[in-house]
């Protein structure tokens, strides 16, 4: 309907939104005035209005856009700042919130050295979602340096296995999120986390620390998609590229650090991990037959230098990956507690990461004494707990940060280990502050002057066995 210049159209997108442009703005795909506030006033000049290109979904009619605003399920916000990915997820949701919250969907994404493919194209898929605009923000270097190096540092595995890729991740982006928020005077917050898994948690802690009166959206736990492949269904339905389909929907995260892989076959513990899931490491058996050695130097129970160059905290997570992947390092499949309670599996890549920790454990064998090494290897269960549980921007978190920090200022030197289809292997470790003494330790010295004497184990012996005697003793009398 043509009026004053401007076209009106009765129906309504699928979103949710009413549609009116004035003639001249209808060019290319479709150019349309959207009205985040739910009003029917017309484009009549270029202020107070959002112009945006978009593919439009299928038409579906209704009454008026007072209908339109009192079918929206949700109520009703301004503007929401999204943690974009681009995958499967965060696609559908983009258009779900413009239908259900009638508000200005803007797009975050953080580079946390995801794969240079998940980044391509994002602006534009982000756009066509319905989003008013993407921003993307380069990562890398913080996520290394603030929270992978400080989580290495501590030993921090959690339930023997998991290097805490995502669980480090995390926190990070939902801290920029809010920043960026707050940038942008938005009154929302969204994310893509399903509501079983732990990553909801580790946002939504964060987000509360940071800024407790920011509203949280969090779409899984309110639409009615049950699964992935309703998802999928969704997404085909209001037009939404996305890039995996029902025959193939693992649920990836890639992040500088590692590759996870969850969902579809996995879910079955009897299956094996089909090869060609793998899109990191190179399969062990067809890693090359030469192994590699590689030398990584540490001050102060951090890494600094590979093979004698001092490179960047990301450049050198980037430069080991490279090294690990290639010959097949850093794979673990791990059944592990979700917060929420439930076991889930996932499997794993962390090629640099298996690395490092692997090195700086054995340099720690050299600058550690026992006592040290105990009591750091019980906090480290319990920092990377913390850290699983979302837990970053705690008081305890930082306290035993404060601790492996102080206990790791001898942690000085370097570690050579050999990389050969798949494993690792120690085969040199020095340190200046080394506790290691080979006069002392070594079988061929009989006597290592004023320092030790043999005669000194009787002594030592008949103390500390002294209540396993007295406890043999007094049973003997009875």
């Amino acid at each position: 309907m043509l009026y004053c210049d401007t076209v009106s159209c009765a129906n309504k997108l699928s979103s949710g939104y009413g549609l009116r442009a004035t003639t001249s703005e209808l060019h290319g795909n479709a150019c349309a005035a959207i009205c985040n506030n739910g009003s029917n006033g017309s484009v009549t000049g270029t202020h107070n209005k959002q112009v945006i290109r978009a593919v439009l979904p299928d038409y579906r009619k209704t009454e008026t856009s007072e209908t339109t605003k009192n079918k929206r399920l949700h109520g009703k916000l301004n503007k929401v700042v999204l943690a974009y990915s681009g995958g499967l997820d965060t696609s559908v949701i983009v258009p779900w919130l413009r239908e259900n919250y009638g508000c200005e969907v803007i797009c975050f994404t953080a580079d946390v050295g995801q794969s240079i493919k998940d980044l391509d194209g994002l602006e534009e898929k982000a756009k066509a979602s319905g989003a008013s605009q993407l921003v993307i923000k380069d990562l890398k270097e913080e996520l290394v340096r603030e929270y992978i190096f400080p989580c290495l540092r501590a030993g921090a595995i959690y339930e023997r296995k998991y290097l805490l890729g995502t669980s480090m991740t995390r926190p990070l982006i939902a801290k920029a999120l809010v920043n960026f928020a707050k940038e942008v005077r938005a009154d929302a917050v969204a994310h893509g986390c399903t509501a079983k898994g732990s990553d909801q948690v580790i946002f939504e802690l964060t987000f509360y620390a940071l800024d407790p009166t920011l509203k949280v959206v969090a779409p899984w736990r309110e639409w009615d998609i049950k699964g992935r492949e309703d998802a999928i269904d969704y997404a085909e339905k209001h037009n939404v590229p996305v890039p995996v389909t029902k025959k193939s929907i693992y649920s990836r995260d890639w992040n500088l650090w590692h590759l996870s892989h969850e969902g579809d076959i996995l879910e079955d513990l009897v299956n094996e991990p089909k090869k060609d899931m793998y899109m990191w490491t190179v399969d062990p058996q067809d890693a090359p037959y030469d192994p590699v050695y590689v030398e990584i130097g540490f001050v102060k129970g951090l890494p600094v230098s590979v093979n004698g160059k001092e490179l960047s905290p990301a450049s050198l997570v980037s430069e080991l990956n490279w090294i690990g992947a290639r010959h097949g390092v850093g794979r673990v499949d791990l059944v592990e507690n979700r917060i929420v309670g439930m076991k889930g599996r996932g499997v794993y890549e962390t090629p640099g990461g298996t690395i490092l920790f692997t090195a700086l454990r054995e340099l720690e064998a050299l600058t550690l004494d026992r006592e040290t090494m105990q009591v750091k290897d019980t906090l480290a269960l319990k920092y990377a707990e913390v850290v699983f549980a979302g837990r970053w921007f705690d008081p305890l978190r930082e306290s035993m940060d404060a601790f492996m920090e102080k206990i790791t200022e001898t942690t000085t030197g370097s570690v050579t280990l050999k990389l050969y289809k798949g494993s690792i292997a120690v085969t040199s470790r020095k340190s200046p502050f080394s506790l290691y003494r080979q006069d002392i330790s070594s079988f061929e010295s009989v006597e290592s002057g004023n320092i030790y004497s043999h005669a000194d184990a009787s002594g030592f012996i008949r103390v500390y066995g002294l209540p396993i005697w007295i406890r043999a003793m007094q049973q003997r009398s009875h």
